[in-house]
């Protein structure tokens, strides 16, 4: 007889009828031993979930404006990363990946370098027939307010007197703030040090970026446990696609929106159009605000310097340039790389202007466009509807 061939008298028969299963396992959601409606209980997760992911997004924004120096680097150097990198790996191709960088940085320096001479030469030679064109502008205006068919009229003493007025209330001013206004410019001095450092810093961070971007990226994902590092790194990319899509199309579109103001203003003969282009190449970097703020200020220069007809053509196409961007341009060269419904970009701005100023206003669009790309690559989405469900307005009424 072989061994062990019987079976142990504690060890259950296969054969056996099946032992009584179980008892299913009492819910384990909070509430349920309490007699809490599941359905409340549920909403009560929901709302510790809610609050602790406001926590978690309170101490980012805190985090980051404690070290807003760190951020404000970071962020420039990825910009000038996302706009150099297609550059450098292109010439990569050819030489080595140093000189490809040298030759890239290179060329943005020169290509910036160039623009500011241009418009210094243009400001210094367009300065003193600005200041007369001016002074003839201002007594136009002065001429149409006094004679005039309007209900109410200004006269030029009354000008005269309302700006005299003003020059004593603004001496008056600084003679009361003479300290705070010392202090003030003391702590601009630290302040230009400050965006030197961060400039430096910025500019060496670029290098890296640019030489060992991706090495340092793997770096990072090795850190993460396996089943992690391939969804983290479609988040980073689709956020990073994002993030660059948009430096590099708003640069695009600002130096277009450039151009075209330039030819505009150089055409109807407006005095200034090269900085005046400048103006209007800043304000495309803020989004909502920036244009029209450019273009007031390029009408007023038109209306004090050439007159109201000049400056209302001035108004009409500037005008017509944001109306490009915004239908023709940014579809064009951005795609659907910044898919961002236009309320979420207006309460991004306030709320970015809001907690940071000007600062916050042009980088809360890249941010929020990273946060979007990334959330749509981690989220399990069902398949849209193409239409709204029907619903039965006095079955709703009954209930």
């Amino acid at each position: 007889m072989p061994l062990f061939s019987r079976r142990p008298e504690n060890r259950p028969n296969p054969a056996s009828p099946a032992e009584p299963s179980q008892p299913p396992p009492r819910s384990t959601l909070p509430g349920a031993d309490s007699g809490v409606p599941p359905l409340l209980a549920k909403m009560g997760m929901g709302s510790w979930y809610l609050i602790g992911i406001l926590i978690i997004v309170w101490v980012i924004v805190f985090a980051t404006a404690t070290v807003s120096f760190i951020f404000v680097t970071i962020f420039l150097a990825l910009v000038a990363t996302s706009v150099l990198r297609p550059m450098t790996d292109f010439l990569d191709r050819w030489v080595p990946r140093v000189v490809a960088m040298i030759a890239s940085l290179l060329l943005l320096f020169g290509i910036v370098g160039g623009l500011l001479t241009f418009v210094v030469v243009s400001v210094r030679g367009e300065w003193d027939n600005l200041a007369s064109e001016f002074s003839t502008g201002l007594d136009s205006i002065l001429d149409l307010l006094e004679n005039n068919s309007l209900p109410w009229s200004v006269t030029a003493e009354e000008a005269n007197q309302w700006v005299s007025d003003t020059v004593d209330s603004g001496i008056e001013w600084l003679q009361e703030n003479t300290g705070q206004i010392s202090s003030t410019i003391m702590s601009s001095a630290g302040t230009i040090g400050v965006l030197i450092m961060i400039l430096s810093i910025a500019f060496l961070a670029t290098i890296f970026f640019l030489m060992s971007g991706a090495q340092m990226w793997l770096w990072f994902l090795n850190e993460l446990p396996e089943r992690r590092r391939d969804i983290t790194h479609r988040a980073a990319m689709a956020g990073w696609i994002a993030f660059s899509g948009y430096a590099r199309g708003t640069i695009i579109i600002a130096l277009i929106n450039g151009v075209l103001a330039f030819l505009l203003l150089l055409v109807l003969g407006v005095p200034l159009a090269a900085p005046l282009a400048v103006l209007v190449v800043i304000g495309t970097f803020i989004p909502l605000f920036g244009a029209p703020a450019a273009m007031i200020v390029a009408t007023i220069v038109a209306f004090a310097a050439n007159g109201p007809i000049i400056a209302l053509v001035v108004l009409l196409g500037i005008a017509l340039i944001g109306q490009l961007e915004g239908d023709l341009f940014q579809p064009l060269i951005m795609g659907k790389q910044v898919s961002l419904h236009p309320l979420v970009i207006a309460l991004g701005v306030a709320a970015g202007t809001y907690l940071a100023g000007l600062l916050g206003a042009i980088i809360s669009i890249p941010i929020l466009s990273v946060i979007w790309a990334v959330y749509k690559v981690l989220r399990r989405q069902d398949p849209p509807r193409t239409e709204l469900p029907a619903v039965d307005r006095e079955e709703l009424l009954e209930s």
